[in-house]
């Protein structure tokens, strides 16, 4: 064969392959392939930081060389890298580690600090040191020397240390437990009684001589709360952590500032992975402390759970109404296909333009309104006039709303025209059709249409930021206070909670940690609500297949 023939059996195969479109499957490929890439890199890393953010780390000891002299510094490292020379130097990049020193009620230029290798003399992985958690003021590392109980004092290299410490950690976890039912739910309730007196007593509803001995009574049950509750705060009484940091300051802690103690220096890998068990126990139960950037994240997650499965009970009649009535009963023209392209384009509309719009209709109109009508005795104080999670599910409804109503269009477009035309010959009337065969078969993408909206809904944050999500929440809106269910009040979200630790935090290095295992429980979160929704719409899917009709 000539090479002329050869060019051309060559080219023909080259068309051959074009026209059949190999070019742009293998392109086709490869964006689905980088698009899978970027997922999986993302979900990675958020993996890896999340995780290793409650893993323990060893406490490092550093003699560093200051513009004062050798300085001992003790933390443990949370970063390497290399950065750019400062203008006295010459020659490349500088390579430093980052270090957490903790004690932030001791060290004035932060808890974080940068360490160039080279100032580096002398480092060591130092097994007295001790990592504590406390109320307030963060972690310390500190190296202890005594602990004093009301029965005596027991110096660290006594046998019986590490069991005295724990002890007294268990016992004031049992007294806040009891200290804070009282304040928060005993004293609480007596302080709302008092408060609903004052505005009877303001708008006319009650005796004032009534009132008077009712609030004698509530103030005696106030004080007789208040001494219950130091008596037992007083169990924590002589108790007494005395310690010296890296540079030699000695410092005291009293029992009733200390959560807990760890050892990782001399620790094995189980009870390591023990430590970090206890951790996200206690990041996914506790209360937020030290704005946010300590203890847990419980309130966001009841927050974000009531908020999403109420926007989902608030979306999903709206929309499937909606599509039926556009799909069923419409008269398909002009205005129909008009009334679809808001639709499609309502779901392009910035989010904070709902945000705006839930603020300005919900709260200020709807909410106003209903405080006029119903609550005008506790006015000016709003109570459902102001942004709350009720409104926040409302807005976040009609957020998602598109979304729903265009996958159940699609859903009962699905159904095979043959089903329809059965259920009329047997004498069903249309809306006895729609109801019993239509709706029963358009489930499954009836529920695709709702998860979707869950998805998006539960990872929405700038609408949430004027309509009901605050930085603290004290109360949640469902609790074991009559009337149990409060839609009112304001509530934490974890998508908020993420903006706020990663752009309000007044400590961002400290924050940081908690960032990426307050986004990676977000994405977990979601994925289980998804999961959830799948499961019901695989099922609904088996239980009315129409593929036989």
């Amino acid at each position: 064969m000539n090479k002329s023939s050869q060019s051309k059996k060559n080219q023909f195969a080259s068309m051959g392959r074009s026209s059949k479109g190999e070019p742009w499957i293998w392109l086709t490929a490869g964006g689905l392939s980088l698009g899978i890439v970027m997922v999986v890199a993302l979900l990675g890393l958020i993996l890896i930081k999340g995780v290793a953010s409650f893993w323990p780390r060893d406490i490092v000891v550093f003699e560093v060389q200051t513009d004062e002299g050798v300085k001992t510094m003790a933390g443990y490292i949370t970063d390497r890298s290399e950065r750019i020379p400062r203008p006295d130097e010459q020659g490349g990049r500088v390579p430093q580690i980052q270090l957490f020193q903790g004690n932030k009620d001791l060290l004035a230029k932060g808890t974080f600090v940068y360490i160039d290798e080279k100032d580096i003399k002398s480092e060591e992985v130092a097994p007295s040191y001790l990592l504590l958690e406390r109320i307030e003021y963060g972690p310390a590392i500190v190296k202890p020397f005594e602990l004093a109980t009301p029965s005596g004092t027991i110096k660290n290299d006594d046998e019986g240390f590490n069991e005295a410490l724990e002890t007294m950690i268990k016992l004031n976890a049992e007294v806040r437990e009891e200290s804070i039912h009282i304040r928060r739910k005993l004293i609480g309730a007596n302080a709302r009684e008092i408060d609903d007196i004052n505005i009877k007593l303001r708008v006319g509803k009650m005796d004032p001589i009534v009132a008077d001995k009712r609030k004698a009574e509530l103030e005696k049950q106030y004080n007789a709360l208040v001494a219950d509750a130091e008596k037992v705060e007083s169990k924590m009484n002589g108790y007494e952590l005395r310690a010296t940091t890296a540079d030699g300051t000695e410092v005291t802690y009293e029992g009733s500032a200390l959560l807990r103690a760890f050892r990782p220096n001399e620790s094995g890998f189980f009870q390591r992975l023990w430590e970090m068990l206890c951790r996200m126990g206690h990041f996914l139960i506790d209360d937020p402390r030290e704005a946010n950037t300590e203890g847990g994240v419980y309130p966001a997650i009841f927050g974000t759970v009531v908020m999403t499965l109420a926007m989902t009970l608030f979306v999903t009649p709206l929309g499937v109404i909606a599509a039926i009535y556009l799909r069923e009963y419409a008269k398909q023209g002009k205005l129909v296909r008009v009334v679809r392209i808001c639709v499609n384009n309502l779901a392009g509309v910035p989010s904070i333009v709902f945000g705006v719009f839930g603020l300005a209709f919900f709260v200020y109109f709807v909410g106003a309104g209903i405080d006029g009508i119903f609550f005008a005795d506790k006015l000016p104080t709003p109570t459902y006039g102001s942004p709350g999670i009720l409104w926040a599910s409302l807005t976040l409804a009609l957020l998602t709303l598109p979304v729903v109503i265009v996958a159940t269009e699609e859903a009962l477009s699905a159904v095979p025209r043959g089903v329809r035309e059965a259920a009329l010959a047997c004498g069903a009337s249309k809306w006895q059709t729609i109801q019993r065969i239509v709706i029963p078969a358009s489930l499954p993408g009836i529920m695709t249409g709702i998860i979707l909206a869950m998805a998006r809904g539960a990872g929405e944050v700038a609408p949430l930021m004027l309509v009901g999500a605050i930085k603290l929440a004290p109360s949640l809106p469902i609790d074991d206070i009559a009337p149990f269910v409060h839609p009112e009040r304001n509530f934490m979200h974890l998508g908020f909670h993420i903006y706020d630790l990663g752009f309000q935090s007044p400590d961002s290095e400290a924050a940081r940690p908690m960032v990426y295992a307050t986004a990676l429980l977000l994405i977990l979160l979601v994925l289980v609500l998804n999961l959830a929704a799948i499961i019901i719409r695989n099922r609904l899917k088996k239980k009315f297949a129409v593929s036989h009709f």
